[in-house]
């Protein structure tokens, strides 16, 4: 096996654990993933198999493939959702040459510079979010913010149930966050900001915490 193909079968693995949500939760008002396919080696691509909640009649799932490589980059698992979104929606004219069959399903091969991506919602990135704060430490490993609840407060407002392992931060610390926001520095800095007093209200009224320290315009 050569490293570009471990490279794609890396992504494919990555977009099927992104997409195991929406197994239960629609990506797409009630369509839902019944299936992630490793397209064959030559293609470089992913197959996702859309459909009802509880379809298996292969008549009704609707599989497209999306070329996984992109000049010198490959298209991320949020690439993919974005374009499955938008090609699973309203009227799209495929040529011939972009219309097979696999295993009794009507395949479609998904041309991405034809397809303007749908935008990421804000549960899009909450799931991101919260992915990552829950992701498993290793064994040697103790996270010093532990992600021990959340609860949506407004479109663009999200509360995170955080235990430190700071001994000045008893019990737990609620942040307000927004979703949409700088991600990856939050992820970075949340630990640090918890202590934040210029942020922080310790006469709250949700009794799930100890304190709220305002984290929505970091």
């Amino acid at each position: 096996m050569t490293y570009e193909y471990d490279e794609i079968v890396e992504q494919q693995a990555d977009i099927t654990g992104l997409l195991l949500h929406h197994v239960y939760a629609p990506l797409i008002k009630d369509q839902h993933v019944r299936g992630v396919l490793p397209a064959p080696p030559a293609t470089d691509a992913v197959r996702v198999v859309l459909g009802d909640k509880d379809e298996y009649a292969p008549g009704q799932l609707t599989p497209y493939e999306i070329p996984l490589r992109t000049g010198d980059e490959l298209r991320t698992p949020h690439d993919v959702a974005a374009l499955l979104r938008t090609v699973h929606t309203g009227t799209h004219i495929y040529p011939l040459n972009k219309v097979s069959t696999v295993m009794g399903m009507t395949l479609f091969t998904v041309d991405p510079t034809t397809v303007t991506p749908a935008p990421f919602t804000n549960d899009d990135w909450t799931l991101t979010l919260l992915r990552c704060l829950a992701a498993s430490p290793s064994a040697e490993e103790s996270p010093p913010a532990r992600l021990c609840g959340f609860l949506f407060l407004a479109p663009d407002r999200l509360r995170l149930y955080v235990d430190s392992d700071e001994e000045d931060l008893p019990g737990i610390t609620a942040a307000d966050v927004r979703p949409g926001g700088a991600l990856t520095a939050l992820l970075a800095a949340l630990a640090s900001l918890l202590d934040e007093q210029r942020l922080t209200t310790t006469d709250t009224d949700d009794p799930h915490c100890a304190r709220v320290v305002d984290l929505t315009d970091w």
